[in-house]
């Protein structure tokens, strides 16, 4: 059994996610609680077990704020590079919302890729950026979701506050 006292939670960078329904489905069927942490106030669902924040506009203030509060046990849901890599750091799971699952052994690559990429453009070099997003992406995502709260509850971690849900 894991040493932890809290639940499960799903923290999503919510600003530009485009699998937020699906999290919410997901997470009602596990009883878990959602964190959707944005900029700036977006809709979210009237649930007990979704809780909206709302952080001040700034650089990396929605990351801060989900990377200060994730732990083992935990899965954040992202497309940002940089903030996957402090999430790993801290032992969450992370999946972008194309499912593909950041872990250690995986985020240095990730990284790699987004600071070449980076560079590039920076020189002025025109690159494609990510292609769009598509219907197996979100298929994936469900898949990866799902995996990950199932691998934590059978490794013990505890589901959290939408266990009072009907």
């Amino acid at each position: 059994m894991p040493a932890r006292a809290a639940p499960i939670a799903i923290f999503v960078d919510a600003d530009a996610c485009p699998v937020k329904e699906e999290v919410y489905r997901v997470a009602e069927r596990h009883r878990i609680g959602v964190h959707v942490v944005a900029n700036a106030p977006i809709a979210v669902p009237r649930a007990a077990f979704i809780q909206r924040v709302v952080v001040p506009n700034g650089p990396d203030v929605a990351d801060d704020y989900i990377a200060e509060r994730v732990s083992k046990g935990d899965i954040v849901v992202t497309a940002d590079i940089p903030l996957a890599s402090r999430c790993v750091k801290a032992g969450a799971d992370v999946i972008a919302p194309t499912g593909r699952a950041f872990t250690p052994a995986s985020i240095g690559d990730a990284l790699a890729t987004r600071n070449l990429m980076e560079a590039l453009r920076s020189a002025g070099e025109t690159t494609s950026g990510p292609r769009p997003f598509e219907r197996r992406d979100r298929s994936a995502f469900l898949s990866a979701l799902d995996l990950a709260i199932v691998r934590l509850k059978r490794a013990g971690y505890l589901t959290g506050p939408a266990e009072t849900a009907p």
